[in-house]
């Protein structure tokens, strides 16, 4: 069967692996980014600003630039990511 390029679901999982991964705050160098005519320079740091519905990362690059990255396309490793924020949970019984 053929890959379908334009199937929703495929969509939607490259979102939801990205969003979960890489979540805006997430620091990243740049090892190649081999389908693009004027890459980022190997070895450029950056952070991650979002994902978009296709599951591209949308960088801000330390060098000014703002090309965003495709996970399973270009290489790059993850330097540090956000800290969880530790939120209280709610005690769902009754507030007295």
């Amino acid at each position: 069967m053929k890959d379908d390029l334009n199937n929703p679901n495929r969509w939607s999982y490259r979102r939801a692996y990205a969003e979960h991964n890489y979540p805006p705050g997430t620091r990243v160098r740049l090892v190649s980014m081999p389908d693009d005519p004027d890459p980022v320079p190997e070895g450029t740091c950056g952070t991650v600003l979002a994902v978009d519905g296709a599951g591209q990362l949308l960088m801000q690059w330390d060098n000014g630039r703002s090309l965003s990255l495709l996970p399973g396309v270009d290489s790059f490793e993850v330097l540090e990511r956000p800290q969880q924020r530790n939120t209280p949970k709610h005690n769902r019984g009754d507030a007295r």
